[in-house]
């Protein structure tokens, strides 16, 4: 019998991933520099030296924007914006635009941890002294093309970016909801008479994005020189306190006037919180996004494309439902599951973006029809192999259970290294790993790479901590912790290290597993 409408299932939207590789995990801000933070210099260049040699194709990375409070990339000031912590100043100096000596304050700072505080007092003075220096010589200056083309061409987010930042700064970093009424919107901001000073950071910021672009796009260059692919990361929400949410209010659920959330994201009690996770961004008015056929997500993507090539989805159940809080909410219990645009998104961006490529970031406890969404969008989800362990033959994450369009890890940024992940779980968990991949657990990293490039999982994605055997000192981001985090660094000699100790084995092990070629 025919199928009747109602319960027929859409057919598949086709998956990009139909072939096996490796790749590694590690965020620009780790880099090795004496800049206080990793930066866009030759460190890029010893890492893909490291991938290519290694027969890693893919370098993921987390979001690139501009972080705030609490330095997290998952909470930046625009969903399209970059970092401007990653421009690389000696760049600056051989253009002229610095000397030497405007580099040693930041010179001075840690190198083997980023200290955010530290790096804001330093940093954005040399940057504003550049761009200073670039204007006094008349701002003609082609160091990455022309700088009044890269502001017509992204014109659209980059202006009311600027602006807001500049705002910002005006209002010593009060929230745009408690700015004056003129300046509580960008469509009311634009068009009031603004101060000198507020016109000059609002350029200035401009000019940083025109300088954090214009070294992205050489490591782009030089990535696919190697035949490196770049994963981006794109969280579904975007900060309450940024400039998307001030420049387009209407397409998030906020009051009219005041432009205060009337409810945020999060996620419910679970068996690790009994009172969830209370996120705080504003919620999207779906309605008005599918009014217009996800325009702002469509410029998004297209933004994030530019930077890089495969998009990683974070919380992707977000799509199908989410968990709507009410605002001034104490914690995650009183909230209520949401419908979201489920698989009219997905068919909309795929209609407009035929070749994005995307990955399910699907963790977590999903319901089914989160995992019938995923399915239907074709898209790859993610497995963690330190899920897998610990309980029976059914888990879904243990490597027997892996589907190939998927991407398997050992662990991602919000995880303990392998190392130590082992080191802290239950005797019960340690021993399972042991009797599973028959091992001693004197190398259980190594252990762990192996299984991933092993898994049927088409996508292996190893974080380089655990390249670099490191224990829990090397954990990049722990969820809920208030600060403290987004801190690691590596030293250059570490990837040295790898690159001829390990980028054999690793090439080898591509090899073995069709993770790479054999040339």
């Amino acid at each position: 019998m025919p199928v009747t409408p109602s319960t027929a299932r859409p057919a598949p939207l086709p998956t990009w991933l139909d072939s096996r590789a490796a790749g590694v995990l590690v965020h620009p801000t780790s880099f090795p520099s004496d800049q206080g933070i990793g930066v866009l210099d030759e460190a890029v260049d010893r890492l893909l030296e490291f991938l290519a040699a290694a027969g890693i194709r893919y370098w993921q990375i987390c979001p690139l924007g501009p972080t705030g409070y609490g330095d997290s990339p998952y909470q930046c000031f625009s969903a399209f914006a970059g970092n401007p912590y990653l421009i690389d100043l000696h760049a600056l100096v051989r253009a002229g635009l610095l000397s030497p000596m405007d580099l040693v304050p930041l010179q001075r700072l840690p190198r083997d941890k980023v200290d955010f505080g530290a790096l804001y007092g330093a940093k954005w003075p040399v940057l504003f002294k550049a761009y200073d220096a670039f204007m006094a010589a008349g701002g003609k200056s082609t160091l990455y093309g022309d700088f009044a083309s890269f502001r017509r061409e992204q014109r659209d987010w980059l202006e009311p970016y600027a602006l807001f930042l500049a705002l910002k700064d005006n209002f010593n970093g009060a929230p745009w909801w408690e700015w004056p009424e003129e300046m509580r919107f960008h469509s009311r901001a634009k068009n009031a008479a603004l101060p000198p000073n507020v016109l000059r950071r609002a350029e200035a910021q401009a000019f940083f994005q025109y300088l954090f672009f214009g070294q992205w796009r050489a490591v782009r260059a030089k990535a696919k020189q190697r035949g490196i692919e770049i994963i981006g990361d794109a969280p579904i929400f975007v900060a309450g306190d940024g400039a998307d949410v001030w420049a387009e209010p209407h397409l998030f659920q906020l009051d009219a006037n005041t432009g205060r959330p009337l409810a945020v994201a999060g996620v419910p009690p679970d068996y690790f919180s009994a009172d969830g996770q209370l996120w705080g961004n504003p919620l999207y008015a779906w309605e008005a996004h599918q009014k217009d056929g996800y325009a702002w997500w469509l410029r998004r993507l297209r933004a994030n494309l530019e930077l890089c090539d495969v998009i990683r989805i974070d919380h992707f159940r977000g799509f199908d439902t989410y968990w709507s809080i009410p605002a001034g909410a104490l914690n995650a219990r009183t909230g209520r599951w949401c419908t979201g645009p489920g698989l009219d998104f997905f068919q909309k961006v795929h209609a407009a973006l035929p070749d994005c490529r995307l990955i399910a970031e699907d963790l977590g406890e999903l319901s089914p029809s989160v995992v019938e969404l995923r399915e239907a969008t074709g898209l790859p989800g993610m497995t963690i192999l330190q899920f897998a362990f610990g309980g029976g033959a059914d888990n879904l994450y243990l490597p027997h259970n892996l589907k190939a369009n998927s991407v398997v890890y050992p662990g991602t940024h919000d995880n303990d290294t392998t190392l130590g992940w082992y080191a802290s779980a239950p005797e019960k968990a340690r021993d399972h790993v042991r009797r599973y991949f028959r091992v001693d657990g004197r190398e259980l990293g190594w252990d762990f790479v192996r299984a991933a490039y092993a898994a049927v999982s088409n996508l292996a994605v190893v974080p380089l901590q655990d390249l670099l055997s490191l224990g829990s000192e090397a954990r990049f981001n722990v969820p809920g912790r208030p600060d403290g985090n987004w801190q690691w660094r590596f030293r250059a000699e570490q990837i040295a290290g790898l690159h001829q100790q390990s980028a054999g084995y690793l090439r080898d092990l591509g090899v073995l597993y069709g993770r790479c070629d054999g040339e």
